[in-house]
């Protein structure tokens, strides 16, 4: 590994009046650097999805652009796995902005096939956009780790959830800006560039302009970041906070090779493959929604992309309040049962998705669909997160969120959401898309719903 991504060595612990008023301090400061930091990455994530509906009368098709949109799902989900046990063992003040930087300026490029290449020559133009997509999806797999590894070194396990809740709401606050982003940066800075050639302004608002404010954010996130308490002077935060899990040791503040992550603490744990394999469906309706939306409402609604952008904002927007009243359910109502919160929320999503197909044509019950499915998508995609991080321990918790990540990613986004759907919608209509994310809402309730018992068993053993 190299020396600059490697974890700073510990320093000799302050004296214990200076630990309280320190460790306030630095807590905050920290999860306001990877909110910030992860809100980031989500500027520069999913562009391409608003660029699909503007690219069409350049000429390129929908199956053509899905595959494109599918390199930055296969991408992210390889690197967050992969780059997951690279986290672990890296200082996550360098690894997060770096991979943010990186991100940035692949998405910049972006303008490079449509404005260099063009569709006269298409094929190079598509296999250019894809090498361009999946650099971004790979370098976006360099965010949710290191922010794993800060919320498991900063933050006890019984405050973990809501503190995961609310750290989780910045990539809608990031997605949430990527619809609004492309409408106004078109509009304020598209003639800059390309002056009366308007064809090109959605260039800039979709890609150049939240690369630009994408790199802005990296220099905060490394400004605010700090990697473990004990790079800072301060005891472990079990030690501070008197909060030690039942599967607690000391080697836990250790690195582990690679082989003790994957062998020892991933590919065995059993509940980690059910949650992962119900998160491939998750992800399925949750970008499935997502991605396709600006294409759906314009193609077949005839929405300008104005209307899209702003119906894209609300989707993810609507997450916000959905994932802080999720975490609360789980916690104070459920008492930390994940699975049967997870359950709910599902269910409610498919009668949302039922309103956004048989209404579509209504552009306010589109928005209010939108604003359900987000409301309601979103909770799950945390709590799978927030088992994942507590299934493992906290040196190995990135590689455990990143296998989550891979069944979310490569499968339920990459193949389900973005190539099956895709081609599902260009051959038979978007009317057999919604049976497919219906369904995708009925068998992630199912192999969610394998965990409930096990979860169940888990709690009352760790209660007695």
């Amino acid at each position: 590994m190299w020396k600059f991504l490697a974890p700073p060595a510990y320093k000799a612990e302050m004296p214990a009046e200076k630990v309280d008023s320190n460790y306030k301090k630095l807590r905050w400061q920290v999860f306001l650097g990877i909110f910030i930091g992860y809100a980031g990455f989500y500027i520069v994530r999913k562009n391409f999805s608003m660029a699909i509906p503007e690219l069409a009368p350049f000429g390129f098709e929908t199956g053509e652009l899905s595959i494109v949109l599918s390199m930055n799902a296969i991408a992210y989900a390889l690197s967050k796995f992969l780059m997951g046990s690279v986290s672990d063992r890296s200082n996550a003040r360098v690894f997060l902005p770096l991979g943010l930087v990186l991100a940035a300026i692949s998405m910049a490029f972006m303008i490079v096939p449509v404005t260099a290449i063009g569709p006269e020559h298409k094929m190079w133009a598509i296999a250019l956009m894809a090498v361009l997509n999946f650099l971004v999806g790979w370098f976006n797999g360099m965010g949710w780790p290191p922010c794993g590894r800060v919320m498991t070194h900063w933050f006890s396990i019984k405050e973990r959830g809501t503190k995961m809740s609310i750290w989780n709401c910045a990539h809608n606050v990031g997605g949430a800006l990527v619809g609004p982003m492309a409408v106004y940066g078109a509009i304020w800075f598209g003639s800059w560039f390309y002056g009366s050639q308007t064809q090109y302004y959605f260039l800039i608002g979709t890609y150049a302009f939240p690369a630009a404010v994408a790199i802005f954010i990296a220099i905060l996130a490394y400004i605010l970041i700090r990697d473990t308490p004990q790079s800072c002077g301060l005891p472990s935060i079990e030690k501070y906070r008197n909060d030690y899990p039942k599967n607690y040791s000391e080697k836990h503040e250790q690195v582990l090779t690679a082989k003790e992550i994957f062998f020892k603490y991933v590919f065995n744990n059993k509940m980690l493959w059910f949650i992962a394999i119900a998160n491939a469906f998750v992800y399925m309706v949750r970008y499935g929604c997502l991605d396709w939306a600006p294409a759906f409402l314009k193609d077949s609604q005839g929405y300008d992309i104005k209307d899209a952008g702003w119906a894209y904002f609300a989707y993810e927007f609507a997450a916000i309040p959905g994932t802080l009243v999720c975490g609360w359910l789980s916690d104070k109502v459920f008492k930390g049962r994940r699975a049967i919160t997870t359950i709910i929320f599902m269910a409610l999503v498919a009668v949302f998705i039922l309103l956004y197909w048989r209404f579509s044509y209504n552009y306010t019950i589109v928005t209010l669909s939108l604003i359900g499915i987000g409301f309601f998508i979103y909770g799950p995609v945390m709590l799978i997160g927030v088992q994942a991080l507590d299934l493992a321990p906290k040196n190995a918790a990135g590689t455990a969120a990143g296998l989550t990540g891979f069944f979310g990613y490569f499968f339920g986004t990459a193949i389900l959401a973005n190539i099956v759907i895709g081609y599902v919608a260009g051959s038979v209509g978007w009317d057999w898309t919604f049976v497919l994310l219906l369904a995708a809402c009925a068998l992630s309730i199912l192999f969610i719903s394998f965990t409930a018992k096990e979860e169940r068993y888990l709690l009352q053993n760790k209660n007695q």
